[in-house]
């Protein structure tokens, strides 16, 4: 990907970086409390993958990454800070096109340019080597603010940009309307950010150069995971050639990002209170093991979310 397409996402990986772009305006009136979510008490849970091999993702991502390997109900799986990755096997390799609602995940690194040289010893792929962007972001001087693109065991896309810590931090999606799909996930499930008003600005907003779209955008946080949600024209600009023959966003579901996990304390109290909000189930709530329930349902833009009550043991927060 070329730095200029991928400008604007680093912009907005600022906000789950832990670092802050200087203001020149004036902040807005703060904005009264969001209402009681639909569930209350959810989580985020889990990045679920699929894997042409799941042991050797297993392997890779604790050696490449800040996260650990583990067992779940007895099949490899990753920990990382206080979120799951899955992986599911398939027998030939998952669509890595970018025309779902799913971008990619990242990872924080407090010092980008070592972080690079370690994954190259490491026989990292790269879809973007490390790139410096900061002199192009409000407040930030050259050498500031690093990105790169580390290319996954299934090819999936997977950031590392500067931050304050070296942590699993983001959930970066497209959507046909950004501001409606993060307002969707703070009503249902209680994720922070403020929910959109009239006065919330829909317009369409293009990078500094004018190359691409990047807004309108949302930022909201799902526990200690940011996921940024940008406009769906930015992917049909930035990766054409996945959108060949498609006009939408297609499931997540077959994709290398299969989709992803929300916890919540109680199923059948959350099941009939998303059903009573019309959110539509693909798969009824049922017992998966003796300390586990499942459903699945299907989020704005096709993103396929499964629903997880988990009385099982959890690895402490690394």
């Amino acid at each position: 990907m070329k730095p200029t397409l991928a400008f604007a996402l680093a912009v907005s990986a600022l906000l789950g970086a832990g670092l802050t772009l200087s203001a020149s305006a004036a902040q807005p009136p703060a904005a009264p409390p969001n209402p009681p979510p639909v569930v209350e008490g959810a989580h985020w849970h889990h990045i679920h993958i699929n894997a042409t091999d799941p042991a050797a993702a297993a392997d890779f991502y604790p050696r490449h990454f800040k996260a650990e390997k583990v067992l779940r109900n007895g099949a490899p799986a990753v920990w990382t800070q206080k979120s799951w990755m899955l992986f599911t096997k398939v027998n030939t390799p998952p669509s890595k096109k970018l025309n779902t609602g799913i971008w990619h995940i990242g990872w924080g690194t407090t010092a980008p340019k070592d972080e690079f040289k370690r994954q190259q010893s490491l026989g990292a792929k790269f879809f973007q080597e490390l790139t410096d962007i900061s002199g192009g972001l409000a407040g930030f001087q050259p050498d500031q603010f690093y990105y790169m693109y580390v290319e996954g065991p299934d090819r999936e896309l997977i950031e590392l940009n500067t931050a304050q810590h070296n942590n699993f931090g983001h959930l970066h999606m497209f959507s046909a309307d950004p501001v409606a799909a993060g307002d969707w996930y703070i009503k249902m499930f209680g994720v922070r950010g403020r929910l959109s008003t009239p006065q919330t600005n829909r317009a369409p907003r293009m990078n500094k150069t004018g190359e691409i779209q990047v807004g309108p955008s949302a930022s909201i946080n799902f526990d200690n995971v940011n996921m940024i949600i940008y406009p769906v024209e930015y992917a049909k600009k930035a990766y054409a050639a996945d959108w060949a023959g498609v006009t939408e966003l297609q499931s997540t579901r077959g994709s290398v990002n299969d989709h992803i996990g929300i916890s919540v304390p109680d199923m059948d109290k959350a099941a009939a209170a998303l059903k009573a909000a019309g959110v539509k189930f693909t798969l009824e709530p049922r017992q998966f093991n003796a300390t586990t329930k499942i459903a699945f349902i299907e989020g704005p833009d096709k993103v396929a979310i499964e629903l997880v009550e988990d009385k099982g043991p959890q690895p402490p927060a690394s």
